[in-house]
């Protein structure tokens, strides 16, 4: 199943406990797991933060016309009489979070839940998510679908390397640029810089021979929340040759070298007019920078295929005219070749979730029979092919998918998807599944924002460390 929130904030679950009311008005959409009837029937749940009015309409109607009947049918062949029921959401990622907490905490809950990447860790630690190999046996390990789904986009559905459960949709980050902005600079417009002196030189260039127009966004504001952070700062670490958070030290970066690299870029583009600050201050700074970016506004644009496919095609947010033939993109260069992480030329970072099984499920085998159904690669082509394109956590569906059946969008937002899923998803990075790292991305995003407002490297470095040490603790940060 599709990531529900792969382009939203993801703060803490933890923090919604007060909301009683809010979730109470949601408990009618709860239906808790059951067991086997008196007419030998067994009842599954399964839940998304979909519903088939509104919220990820694809995904509702696909679990309930394709998943749902398939799966029932499929385990009738064998003898076995189930009953699934599908249970929908449509509310906020944290509301839905918090909802399911709650239910698991009492020991109900679906048998079978969507959950955004983030919250991993809190679930796992709070004892609400168990190993699938604990739940369902060693069939989980010798699910085949396993060997087409990378490493990489694994870790969005793991904690500490333990598989809890299967990844779903996932993306990838990206330079886009105009082209026609490129042509009238004289730059190549089948560009792709090498080195961050290539990305900042060509935004030199931009705003020497374009004047008028935004030379380089990268996201860079607290109002931008998680955008900052993912598709901003993150990126940016990983070409400097670190990730937020050392998994072989247990520490988070604090004022190390990696840190103050990436802090740099971000103090020179911003102080010398290569990119505009005042876009990361407004509570629409997202947005605004997808309106100018679709009116020609913009040079360059880090960001992942979301802009491309659901803020400037037809029918989108800010539709731009003639997409197809101006939007270009490129690998996100490390430093200088091989100094980013595992020593690559070229990084990126996606995100996602993932489907799960309540620890509580009175069928546990049976629930992940059905999870596995969810992720056979019939299933998933099923998914892809009843909505707008995505890219999959399966390399067999996005090869299958996006050879023969990508339509209803231009060739052009095929060949994006293709990109990424060939080029971008063998090196991505994934955010760490930790409870602690919303407060941690609250952080990055004030860091990026200082800097982006002129604030010095040293005074913007020290005031993230220091709060970053009162969340995490000072022994767990990095300061080397």
């Amino acid at each position: 199943m599709q990531a529900q929130s792969k382009k939203q904030p993801t703060p803490s679950f933890r923090a919604l406990a007060g909301l009683i009311a809010t979730l109470s008005s949601l408990a009618m959409l709860s239906v808790p797991a059951t067991g086997a009837s008196a007419s030998s029937v067994i009842n599954l749940t399964v839940e998304a933060n979909a519903t088939l009015s509104a919220k990820n309409n694809t995904e509702a109607v696909w679990l309930t016309k394709d998943i749902i009947p398939g799966f029932e049918k499929a385990m009738k062949a064998k003898g076995v009489n189930v009953n699934v029921s599908f249970v929908g959401s449509g509310v906020s990622g944290e509301d839905y979070a918090s909802k399911l907490a709650l239910e698991i905490r009492s020991g109900s809950g679906p048998d079978v839940f969507d959950l955004d990447g983030p919250y991993v860790g809190e679930f796992v630690e709070a004892g609400y998510l168990k190993p699938l190999a604990t739940l369902a046996g060693p069939q989980v390990a010798s699910w085949p679908g396993w060997a087409q789904i990378p490493k990489s986009i694994q870790a969005t559905a793991s904690f500490h390397n333990v598989r809890y459960g299967i990844p779903g949709g996932t993306d990838g980050r990206v330079l886009f640029y105009n082209k026609q902005l490129f042509q009238k600079a004289g730059l190549p417009t089948n560009w792709q810089p090498t080195s961050w002196a290539q990305l900042v030189s060509a935004a030199q260039t931009l705003k020497a021979k374009v004047p008028g127009i935004e030379p380089l966004q990268i996201d860079g504001g607290a109002a931008m929340g998680e955008a900052t952070t993912l598709q901003g700062f993150l990126p940016i670490l990983a070409g400097a040759g670190a990730r937020i958070w050392n998994k072989a030290t247990g520490k988070w970066q604090g004022n190390t070298t990696a840190m103050q690299t990436a802090a740099g870029l971000y103090h020179y583009i911003y102080t010398h007019g290569l990119a505009n600050s005042a876009l990361q201050l407004g509570p629409n700074g997202r947005n605004n920078t997808f309106q100018a970016f679709a009116e020609g506004k913009v040079g360059i644009y880090l960001e992942s295929e979301y802009l491309y496919i659901s803020v400037l095609a037809p029918g989108t947010l800010y539709p731009m005219p003639n997409e197809a033939k101006v939007v270009g993109w490129a690998l996100i260069p490390a430093e200088a070749p091989g100094k980013g992480i595992r020593h690559q030329n070229f990084v990126s970072y996606s995100g996602g979730g993932g489907t799960f099984l309540n620890p509580h499920s009175k069928n546990p085998k049976l629930a992940w029979d059905l999870l596995s159904y969810m992720y056979s690669e019939q299933s998933q082509i099923a998914l892809e092919r009843a909505g707008k394109p995505e890219l999959n956590s399966r390399e067999d569906v996005n090869k299958t998918y996006l050879s023969h059946y990508c339509t209803g969008v231009s060739e052009q937002a095929c060949a994006l998807l293709r990109f990424i899923s060939n080029k971008v998803l063998p090196i991505t990075a994934i955010r760490p599944a930790l409870p602690t790292y919303p407060a941690v991305s609250a952080q990055i995003q004030q860091l990026a924002q200082n800097l982006a407002t002129g604030q010095s490297i040293a005074r913007a470095l020290g005031t993230y460390v220091r709060a970053v040490e009162k969340i995490v603790g000072a022994p767990h940060v990095q300061n080397s």
